[in-house]
Formats: C-alpha cells, structure tokens, sequence
C-alpha cells in the first residue's frame, strides 16, 4: 500500500465522521429524537421541552463539545457510578501514554526509518508505507540505538503512567465501598447447591443450618423460586397493555356502568372497570386456584442475611463443609445486577457450561478465521488478480486500486465484527453468571481475546508463517518482526474504520434513530416509548484496547499510525464522555474492575512490543540494541507482578478494615437496625408497591443538568416513583435494554394484588 491509498481512506473515513458529527448535531435539536439523544435526562424524571427556533434546529453546533469537555469527573461519578469514570480515565490514560509516544517516536524514529537507506525518493504521496517502516534501515545500521533509546522511554513513561493511574483507581474504588454504607449486598451472601431432604423443605434447611453455625450473627434469609409462571404473566400482561394502548390509545379508564337487558343487572361498558379495592379482590381466590404450591417452586439457592457487614465477608471466604460442591457462598450481588435466571442453575453444572463455552468460544474463533484471511487477500492485489481474473481490469485503474486495497477490508472486517458481541454475551450468559456486571465483564474478556487473536495476530501471522512459528518457538520474536510491518498499512486504515467511522456511528445511535423514526413516521405511534440503554463495556474497553495494542507494537516499527491513533483517544474522549451524560444510564456496576483489565492488557502489549523490536534488532544483527532490550522485558514483568501484588486484591475483595468501620458507625448512630429491616424487601424477586423504586442512572447530574443554547431540557418535577413491569421482565431475561415510557405516562410499579398471587405461587 501507497501513501496515496492510505489518503484515499483516511479521506473517506474523515468525509463520513463530519457528515455524521453535523447531522448528530442537528437531530439531536429535533423534539422528536430527545428520546434517542436524551434517554438518561428522560428517565430521571418529568421534563419540559424548550422547542429552538427553526434556523437553530437545522444549524450545526459544537455546544454538545463544550458541555463534555466541561464535564468533571464527580459529576461523571455521581451521574453514572465509577465504572464509568474508570472507562475515561483509560481514554486519559492512553492520551496521556501516546502523547508522548508519538512525540517520540515522530520527532525521532520516523525519520531515522525514511532515510534509513541512500536511495532517491520519490515523491511522498507515491511513496510506499514501508519506507517509513523499520525495515528500511540496513543490517547493523548504527541507527538502531535511537529505536532501542526510544523503546525505553516509551517503556519506562507507560509504567509510571500507569502505576499512578492504577493507585488512583485503587483509592477511588475504597472510597466506593466505604460510601456504599447503605447497600444490601454487604449484610448478604448468596448460599448455593443447598442439600436436599426429603423430610423438609430448602428453607427449614437453610434456617437449621445457619442457625446451628451461624446463630450469633445470623439474621433471616430469602428463597429463590423458580418464576415461570410469574414471568408468562408479566410477559402477557405487557402485551396486552401495549395492544390496548396502540389499538384504543383514547379508551377511558374511568368507571362506568350500565343496565343489562337480560339480566337487567349493571354490565360494564367498554371502559376499564375500576375495583374498589384491589388487595380484598385478590383475597377472594381460592388457594386451591394455583396449581404450584411454595415448596415445589423452591430452588436449592437463597439469600442469606447477616448482622454486620464482617460475618458476611467471613462466611462468604470460608468453606461451608468439607464437601466443596455443597453450600457453597458467594458475596451476593446488588439487588438490581442479580442475575436471577442463572439463579436457578444447579450449582454442579457450572464447571461443564464453562468448558462448552470456552469450545465454543475457540471454535467460533477459528471459524472467523475464514473472513479474515478472505479479508487479508484483499491487501495484496497480485494474489488479488491471480486469484479473480475478471477483477484484473477494475484492478488497473488507480482509485479502485486504492480503494479496495486502502478502504473495502477493514470495513468488511468491522462489518463481520458486528456478529462477535451478542455471542459472547450469550456464552457468558450460558456460563452461569450470577450478577450482570460479572455477565458483561465476562464478555468483555472474551471479546478482548477475540479481537486481539483475529485483528492483529491472524492478520501478520497466517499460512506458512504460523506453521513456522509453531515448529520453532525461537523464531515468533523474528517472524513477528518481519510480519508487522507488511501490514502496517490495514492496521492504520482499520484505525480509521473502526475507530473514526465507529466513534461516528456510536455517537449517531443509528438503530436507535431508525427505530424512533418508523415508530413515530410509519407506525404512527403517538406514545413516546423509548428505550434506557447501558453503556457497552464489553465491546468498548476491548476496541480501546486493541488501538493500544497496535500503537505499542507500531511504535518503533512504523510509527506512522501514532498521530491517527492519538486523534481517535481524543475524539473517543469527548464522545464517550456526552454519551454517558446524556444517553446511558447505571441500573448497576461492577465497583470499577475494568481497570484491572485495562492494566493487564497494556502490560501485554507494552511487552509484546519489546518482543518485536528484539526480533527485528536480531533481524538487523545488532547485538547491542538486542542486549539491551533483554533486561527491558523482564524489568516491565516484574513492575507487572508489583502492581499485581500491590493494587489487584483491593478489586478481588473488600477490605475487612473498612467494612468494620462501617460496621461501628452505623451502630453508633442506631442505623443497624434500619439496614436489617430492609434486607428482605430489597431482594424480594418481585418488591413489593411500597418499596422505593431504584434511582440508578437517576441522580444529581440528572436532575441539575440544563442544556445550553437552544437544545435544554429543564426538568420540571422530581424524579418519577413510577417504573413499569417491562422493568422487571429484562432484569430476569438478562437484556440490558429496558424499555419505559416518557415520565408523562408511565404506569405504577406492581399492585398488592399482584404481590399477593406471586406469594401464593
């Protein structure tokens, strides 16, 4: 590939990211897209609408820049928890690391590879991209100490970088727990693979055996029941709300009667009929009506609480019986990320479900091997040609030549990437996750292997490259050498597909935008339902991820793609941080382990690097740089295990020091008994009318927040008591999509009556 090609590409990205960025702009203005573009401001409450005047609406404006850029991280972390403070801070961290890679590496390694060789250059934009490459530079040229100097800046700067970064996550993620006083999952441990007797019930079991080992700081605990009848009727229920509300969207729900002319007594029209009292009319059915008794619906899973937040930690680390597969506890999850139909997984299934989702997740893997190296023959236009005769006269003019060697394979690639993160969910899922943060993080993983095997091995290692490296482990330093700068060039137009284009489309919400515009244009549908979505973890933080793999291992080698790569931290930076104040809301969160992986993964890459450039200064036979480069791999391994030794328990457990202390101060101001009274309703399967409705998503920035210019929503009342059943149905079916009507109609939470059925079920 050309300079000229790698122009074409980046051109066409640039023309799609600022016709996308404008049209973000002016849709966003729109009234009837504020549920696209405002979905967490509309969830926190009633809002009032301020319509701009018709000039402005159709006018691009960088109002939404200045709103992010003005955003400070506590009002990130009280409008949408720490994990997503933690996600910006790994877009500050990867701006801050290859700012000063790519001052480096451009003022210095860049134009030590272009005139690496006496030869007469062409014109830049004819220049071939292995020009501005390592492979420039002749064998033991005395120029490869600048590639080894400048390995070690960048090296020694990313560790610090990072070690500062990671004690900052470390003391935000204490602060976490330690403000996190009022929470449920601290006084609670989830009891798993319960025995079964056959002379008593799970609960009479559960409650005999904590009361036998646990009587001094055993408080009650909750039962897990198998809900499927409860979920049909939800389930239906729903759609008959939503049948009636399309069909007759202006049938009153006000009482009326009239005569019947047989049986002259009242009969009711077509009105809703409105029961007096709702909680005596559910009294009247019989127990005998419900064909599933308590007993039979019980699950060999509960909930149990404890008196203070240190006997829960305590038995939660402790093995219950010397049989480990009986009685097995947990720290229990936030009410709102308990993931309860993965509660009804036996306990002993658990190991073979992560066996077949790892065969699934390789198999998949290979099998997405086939597009890729489809893919990887598009950048090499002689097997091109050879292959597909008919292409070779469209190959022959210039702007298809660079557009299908500079553009068509890297967004095939993203285009077959679309298919990655659902299936990872769904294996995640079928692992037998217990919370939905674990569920997402889970994915995440799989989807950072995924990406990092397809995107960037598979790409510089396939055919007979990779059998040589399997039968000489000696030589991956030297083939990875050789294979990383031949496909410099689809690594920076995968940069601008993937990451430019895909910040682009992130920002635009196309489905959600297609889907608002059909409901409201063609369906006709005057009801502004709209959707509260999560902010994607799982496939963010591994993309992230990915764009600091290739810029370490590109640093020496072709530094070229730095500065695209330094634009997209930037550009990620200011999108990232306007969708997560207006667009996405926190219905739950992991406490910040992300970070961890963030971490882990830049070592990973930061250490592959230097594995590169070794093979290449042995390529090059420079003995010295090689020495040198040594020591420098295994001093970055030994900061890893520090950091591993020093930061990593403070995400895997809590501190018994800190909950202690929580522990003394609510009995000194006599909250203890409070937080005990409102254990069982918080992890009620369905909570009761009475309870609060969760605020998650739904809180100071929310509430405070005034748009400038013309584009505000200024909120109007508090924030709503109502939520809708379709809540409680997503949170059993896992979706991280929950769907709501605007504040102006939604329905009350769940009635008594219908507390009372799911009791007597």
């Amino acid at each position: 590939m050309d300079v000229l090609a790698l122009l074409t590409s980046a051109g066409i990205n640039i023309a799609i990211c600022i016709v996308l960025v404008s049209l973000y702009s002016i849709l966003r203005k729109q009234p009837f897209n504020y549920c696209v573009y405002f979905g967490r401001l509309l969830s926190c409450g009633r809002v009032k609408r301020h319509d701009p005047l018709w000039y402005e609406r159709f006018a691009p404006s960088p109002s939404w820049l200045v709103k992010a850029w003005e955003t400070t991280e506590e009002e990130m972390l009280a409008a949408a928890g720490l994990d997503a403070v933690v996600f910006i801070r790994m877009v500050i961290c990867s701006i801050r690391i290859f700012s000063i890679v790519a001052v480096v590496c451009i003022a210095f390694v860049l134009p030590v590879n272009y005139y690496g060789q006496r030869m007469a250059h062409k014109e830049v934009q004819f220049e071939s991209l292995e020009i501005f490459t390592i492979e420039n530079l002749n064998q033991r040229s005395r120029w490869l100490w600048v590639h080894c100097l400048s390995l070690y800046i960048i090296s020694s700067s990313a560790c610090a970088l990072l070690y500062f970064e990671y004690k900052n996550i470390a003391e935000k993620r204490l602060a976490y727990i330690s403000e996190s006083a009022s929470k449920p999952s601290h006084f609670t441990i989830l009891i798993r693979a319960v025995p079964q007797s056959p002379e008593q019930s799970y609960s009479d079991t559960v409650s005999k055996y904590f009361t036998n080992y646990y009587a001094p700081s055993y408080v009650s605990h909750l039962m897990i029941y198998r809900d499927g009848i409860v979920q049909r009727i939800l389930v239906e229920t729903e759609r008959m709300c939503q049948a009636i509300k399309h069909v007759s969207p202006d049938l009153s729900c006000n009482p009326s009667l009239k005569s019947c002319n047989i049986c002259v007594g009242p009969a009711a029209t077509n009105s809703f009929q409105i029961l007096a009292n709702e909680a005596d009319s559910v009294k009247d059915l019989e127990r005998g009506e419900l064909t599933l008794t308590t007993t039979e619906e019980e699950r060999p899973v509960a909930f149990v609480f404890f008196k203070s937040r240190y006997d829960a930690l305590v038995v939660s680390e402790v093995l219950q019986t010397p049989n480990p597969m009986l009685w097995v506890a947990d720290l229990a999850p936030e009410p709102h990320d308990v993931h309860w139909r993965n509660l009804r997984i036996p306990y002993r299934q658990l190991w073979m479900r992560k066996i077949a989702t790892l065969v699934g997740a390789v198999t998949f893997m290979f099998v997405f091997l086939i597009p890729v190296a489809f893919i990887q023959g598009l950048t090499q236009l002689e097997k091109l040609s050879k292959n597909f005769p008919f292409l070779r006269g469209v190959l022959k003019e210039k702007i298809m030549n660079r557009v299908i060697t500079g553009y068509l394979p890297s967004v095939i690639l993203v285009l077959f990437f679309y298919t990655v993160p659902p299936l990872m969910m769904y294996f995640s899922t079928l692992e037998g996750c217990i919370s939905r943060s674990q569920r997402k993080k889970s994915a995440c993983i799989k989807i950072l292997y995924f990406t990092i095997w397809n995107v960037f091995f598979f790409n510089i290692l396939s055919g007979s490259v990779i059998m040589s490296v399997l039968s000489s482990v000696r030589d991956i330093p030297a083939q990875l050498a050789k294979a990383v700068p031949i496909q410099a060039g689809f690594f920076m137009t995968y940069c601008f597909t993937s990451g430019w284009a895909g910040l682009a489309c992130e920002i635009m919400q196309p489905v959600s935008l297609i889907w608002n515009l059909i409901a409201r244009f063609i369906v006709k549908n005057k009801d502004d339902s709209y959707e509260t979505l999560r902010f994607p973890f799982h496939t963010e933080i591994p993309r992230l991820l990915l764009f600091g793999l290739l810029g370490f291992t590109n640093a020496v080698i072709a530094p070229l793609i730095l500065p695209f790569l330094l634009f997209y931290f930037f550009l990620a930076y200011l999108i990232y941080k306007n969708q997560i104040i207006n667009v996405y809301i926190t219905k739950y969160e992991s406490g910040g382990q992300y970070w961890p992986v963030f971490h882990n993964t830049t070592i990973f890459s930061l250490i592959l690097s230097q594995i590169i450039a070794l093979g290449f200064f042995g390529l090059k036979l420079s003995t010295v740089a090689s020495g040198f480069t040594i020591p420098l791999v295994f001093l970055t391994l030994l900061f890893s295990e520090y950091c591993r030794q020093r930061f990593a328990p403070i995400f895997q457990k809590y501190p018994a020091e800190v909950l202690i202390a929580m522990d003394r101060a609510d009995e000194m101001t006599g909250k203890m008994e409070e937080r005990h009274n409102n254990l069982k309703a918080a992890y009620s399967q369905i909570p009761s009318c009475s309870e609060e409705p969760s605020k998650a998503g739904c809180n100071s920035l929310c509430s405070d927040q005034v748009l400038s210019d013309s584009e505000q929503l200024k909120p109007e009342k508090e924030n709503l008591k109502a939520e809708d059943m379709w809540a409680f149905r997503t949170s059993k079916s896992g979706q991280d999509i929950e769907v709501k009507s605007c504040p102006s109609s939604s329905p009350n939470r769940y009635s008594p009556g219908f507390a009372e059925i799911y009791k007597r079920t």
